[in-house]
């Protein structure tokens, strides 16, 4: 038993990650975070199919015991937007409903069908430069049909979440107060993330998936290889014009189910080190010790930085 892993209430003093896969399977994950700034435990970390009747995620909300967890719904990239735009000048207050008239031209759906969210950059530190703001837009009723679901089975859902997020809660975890940038893949494609003390300043989707750097061609996965580059140096260039205060020296890539070569490649195309994250080194895996595989890390990445949530802290 994990000293102190139950509160007064006997709610458990962690978080619980949920993520819908398709083609019907749900990854979970459940992470408490000790005190006295030690590793963070992972619980457990397992996939489940799902039926079609909602008594198969009542089962797993059950056996996991999720009712004592505070809940976390990650979603998939292709269930919504995250719209960098230019902050209005308006008061705090006011800042919510300027962003969703601010993007509303930006979706393909009505404004009024959006759930939108505001992700403030911190300030850039140079003068004349308006300030900016991340939208994240998701169609509400894809949210309120995720969160009927999850309710039925008796999750007590808190939060959805986005893979920006998570990233930069495994970012924060290797590098608390630097600046770190993250590099990581699955099969929807590539998220690359720069993040500086906790906070988000840049994110941007490449559209080269896992699958395609684990090409059985050659040729096909160095073309695969070099597009990484090209848009990682289009991005680095960009920090360099627009973020100078940030200082990276070094680009840390997230875990690969077997060797691709992307590694040495992006070290000798950028002229930076290139670090491949090991999630063993920053978190207690004693009690899932299949997470010591890369393959398991790279399955589970963007779900274990969803569960990485910091309660006081990251919204």
């Amino acid at each position: 038993m994990i000293g102190g892993f139950f509160n007064r209430n006997g709610r458990t003093q962690g978080w619980a990650a949920l993520r819908f896969v398709s083609p019907s399977g749900l990854q979970l994950v459940q992470v408490t975070r000790p005190a006295g700034g030690h590793r963070p435990v992972v619980f457990g970390c397992d996939g489940f199919p799902l039926d079609g009747n909602g008594a198969s995620l009542e089962r797993v909300c059950k056996e996991a015991q999720l009712r004592r967890w505070t809940c976390t719904l990650l979603l998939e990239p292709g269930e919504y937007q995250m719209l960098l735009v230019e902050a209005p000048n308006v008061p705090a207050e006011e800042l919510g409903a300027a962003i969703r008239w601010r993007v509303k031209d930006l979706l393909d759906y009505p404004v009024e069908e959006a759930t939108v969210e505001v992700l403030e950059i911190p300030p850039r530190g140079a003068p004349g430069r308006g300030k900016a703001v991340y939208a994240v837009a998701a169609r509400m009723p894809l949210l309120k049909e995720r969160a009927l679901r999850l309710r039925a089975a008796k999750v007590p859902l808190q939060v959805i979440d986005i893979p920006e997020m998570a990233q930069r809660n495994l970012a924060t975890l290797h590098e608390p107060a630097g600046a770190v940038a993250l590099l990581a893949f699955d099969g929807s494609g590539g998220l690359f993330t720069i993040t500086q003390g906790g906070d988000l300043y840049l994110s941007r989707r490449l559209e080269v998936t896992l699958g395609e750097l684990q090409d059985a061609d050659e040729a096909r996965a160095r073309q695969h290889r070099e597009r990484v580059a090209l848009e990682l140096q289009r991005s680095l260039d960009h920090v360099d014009r627009q973020l100078p205060f940030i200082a990276l020296d070094k680009l840390l890539l997230g875990p690969l189910p077997a060797p691709v070569g992307l590694r040495e490649f992006l070290a000798e195309s950028l002229g930076i080190p290139v670090t491949t994250l090991d999630l063993a080194q920053l978190m207690d895996f004693s009690a899932v010790p299949e997470l010591a595989d890369p393959a398991e890390q790279c399955a589970h990445f963007h779900v274990l930085g969803a569960a990485l949530r910091d309660e006081v802290g990251h919204a």
